[in-house]
């Protein structure tokens, strides 16, 4: 990899670092499970981002394997959560 692009590489795992921050106060402020699950994707989808990254940078294709499986997990986790929100069943859903 050349300079450039590992430079490159790097300001954009501390771009997705930073952006975790903002995400997880989102998550923990939320008022209503929707946005709370929102605020998960987005955390997951972040890391996701990050772990493709580091593949790039360290040149290891098994990190590939683990964001496609952790995006394939996230997908499920958030069509269950997404079912039971809109099914009525979520105590905080009125408030």
């Amino acid at each position: 990899m050349s300079n450039l692009a590992n430079i490159g590489a790097q300001i954009a795992l501390i771009v997705l670092i930073v952006l975790l921050a903002p995400c997880v106060w989102r998550m923990v402020r939320a008022r209503h499970a929707a946005e709370r699950l929102q605020a998960i994707d987005l955390l997951t989808t972040l890391l996701i981002g990050i772990v493709v990254v580091l593949a790039v940078v360290e040149g290891v294709a098994f990190l590939v394997d683990i964001g496609i499986a952790l995006a394939a997990f996230s997908f499920i986790g958030t069509l269950a959560v997404a079912r039971y929100l809109s099914e009525g069943d979520c105590s905080d859903a009125a408030a």
